[in-house]
């Protein structure tokens, strides 16, 4: 995906429609057929849907039929079995149709995730089937369908265009196609566009970022469902009646190979998938004769396909493409890699622009920020914390340490509502938040970033710092499908303030997979800020790092440090000590000692618990 500054609006577009004019006076010099052209493009269009859900969404749903029949079949009862004559309205009805039966089924199978959401879906398409077949066969016509669909027409009151050539037909196929398309592009270059992206690298992270993820995952869910419902009518105006295969759960299965072999998450896929699939079906049925066998033929050309172009037909051009242009690059100047950028001391007012007024800490402020009271977790009979009573004052920044074990990650998880507490009570800015999700939390100005790198691996820093960012802005949940994501206010702004504060300004359009660990270490520090927090917790941020990494964190952390509260663990001693002001000891799962600095190095009990007695172990 490239890069927000770089995209070149609408010349895909004008690309897209250029192919679409010439393709039926190319394709048949190919060996495509009318039939198959127009097949393609049915088939293409239901792919698009299910790209926007399993290619930028990760969600592998195996019923798109039941919405591909459901749109189809009720687009053709109307069109056969009543007065309705309109094809297009038709169209439009059964698109609505399959998108409330899509919320519906949504509703149920996003319940669950992974292997279990691809297995509901599975089974509703079974069930759908089975329903055409029985219970409604009186509309839907059973195993014969439903006969009688007329030829797509255009009614514009004073006169009705009827769409019945191979070519005027192609056009009016290819129109919605296009329109399909265009539609999925806005999607995709919009802030719900990158949030999709987010939820399929990384859903847990994308949540706590303060984004509502099964609100978009069902979002997405009916959009595809859509598509399905309005290229099935398509495919009952082509064929002149509405085939009941159409619900079987072979037909999602085509849609899935056909969206692996084009390549997912790329929009053209589907395409290229589906013009593989029934050009190759068509000339193993009707020029080899194959009979039944063309089935075990096309699946093993499928699994080679895979095998062998693991991002599919649109993935190999496009690695072409770079491969291409990297040459020319390269003979034009030589490629020097861009070096990590060491960190210097940001001013107090570079820190402080970063922060929007929405979440903006007072240091004046009296009063605690955040209080807990008895807060326990417990495992079965574990108790990993009890009764735990913490305060944390406005502007004020805490270390908490402890021996392995000692119920830290646990006690951070508990305050960002990651985990929800066995009993006790959590009161942020006065509100009780005990209940509330990781989301919520994050939304009132409570964000934590995690000892194990929880980043966006296949996106570019600027998009890891625009997820963040976008929480802040937009809120939990917002349907800005259309909105183009450079046109968000403030958000150029936050994501360059945030990755300044960083020191990973250089490096914006690099994918986050390129960078070194320590500029990792930071990006994950940055997503926290990037949500405006006023309370920042910081989850072992010196973890894994050399030497020389932690000297340069640390000046990184003083930094941030200033006008914030701040809570921090790490096991790096000397340098929690030089950036807190006060210190709690947490010893299994209970709040061992509190007190400054210098209180906790000399404190016995500290030294009894934490090091076995070792005296002078903190000096």
């Amino acid at each position: 995906m490239p890069t927000i500054p770089r995209q070149r609006p609408f010349v895909v577009e004008a690309l897209t429609a250029l192919a679409l004019l010439a393709a039926p006076f190319i394709l048949p010099h190919l060996g495509f057929s009318p039939s198959t052209i127009n097949r393609i493009l049915i088939y293409a269009l239901v792919g698009i849907g299910f790209d926007l859900l399993f290619g930028y969404t990760g969600l592998l749903s195996f019923g798109q039929a039941a919405f591909f029949g459901t749109g189809g079949m009720f687009a053709g009862y109307l069109l056969t079995q009543t007065s309705f004559t309109n094809t297009i309205v038709a169209l439009i009805l059964g698109t609505l149709v399959a998108g409330v039966v899509g919320y519906l089924v949504g509703l149920l199978a996003l319940r669950r995730t992974g292997i279990y959401f691809a297995m509901i879906t599975v089974a509703i398409a079974e069930v759908f089937f089975f329903v055409e077949f029985n219970p409604l066969s009186a509309f839907t016509g059973g195993e014969n369908g439903l006969p009688g669909v007329p030829s797509p027409n255009l009614m514009l009151g004073f006169k009705t265009f009827t769409f019945d050539s191979n070519l005027s037909m192609y056009f009016f196929f290819a129109f919605w196609y296009f329109a399909g398309l265009v539609i999925a592009l806005r999607i995709v270059r919009s802030p719900v566009g990158l949030l999709l992206r987010a939820i399929r690298d990384n859903p847990l992270r994308a949540q706590a970022l303060g984004h509502d993820i099964h609100g978009y995952k069902l979002t997405v869910f009916v959009v595809a469902a859509m598509y399905a419902g309005f290229a099935g009518g398509l495919l009952g105006l082509m064929q002149g009646f509405m085939p009941p295969d159409a619900f079987m759960f072979a037909t999602s299965g085509e849609i899935v190979m056909q969206t692996a072999i084009g390549g997912a998450g790329t929009l053209f896929g589907p395409l290229l998938g589906a013009a593989t699939w029934l050009l190759l079906s068509d000339f193993f049925q009707t020029t080899l004769h194959l009979g039944a066998t063309w089935k075990l033929v096309l699946g093993i050309v499928f699994v080679l396909l895979v095998i062998f172009l693991r991002r599919g037909l649109a993935g190999a051009i496009m690695d072409l493409v770079h491969l291409a242009r990297g040459k020319r690059q390269g003979r034009a100047s030589p490629a020097t890699a861009t070096p990590a950028m060491p960190v210097q001391p940001v001013s107090v007012p570079a820190a402080s622009a970063a922060l929007p007024p929405r979440h903006t800490p007072l240091q004046d402020k009296p009063g605690p920020i955040l209080h807990t009271t008895g807060l326990s977790k417990h495992y079965g009979g574990v108790h990993a914390n009890a009764d735990i009573d913490f305060t944390v004052n406005h502007g004020e920044r805490r270390g908490i340490i402890g021996p392995n074990g000692a119920g830290k990650s646990t006690f951070f998880k508990m305050l960002t509502c990651e985990v929800l507490p066995s009993s006790g009570r959590i009161v942020f800015e006065g509100q009780d938040i005990t209940q509330l999700g990781v989301a919520d939390a994050c939304q009132l100005g409570l964000t934590k970033s995690y000892q194990i790198n929880q980043l966006f691996e296949r996106l570019t820093v600027r998009h890891n710092l625009a997820i963040a960012a976008l929480g802040e802005i937009r809120g939990k949940f917002k349907l800005d499908l259309f909105r183009d994501l450079r046109k968000v206010p403030g958000l150029d702004a936050q994501v360059e303030h945030t990755a300044a504060l960083v020191h990973l300004a250089g490096r914006l359009d690099t994918p986050v997979s390129e960078l070194a660990y320590g500029e990792k270490r930071r990006l994950e520090i940055g997503l926290a800020l990037a949500t405006s927090p006023s309370l920042l917790l910081l989850d072992e941020p010196l973890a894994g790092m050399s030497p020389q990494e932690r000297v340069e964190t640390v000046a990184l952390l003083k930094s941030i440090a200033v006008g914030r509260t701040l809570i921090v663990i790490d096991h790096d001693m000397d340098s929690l000590f030089e950036l807190v002001e006060r210190v709690t000891v947490l010893q299994e799962g209970r709040v061992l000692v509190e007190g400054t600095a210098d209180e906790i190095k000399t404190d016995p009990k500290v030294q009894e618990a934490y090091l076995g007695g070792v005296q002078g172990a903190f000096a």
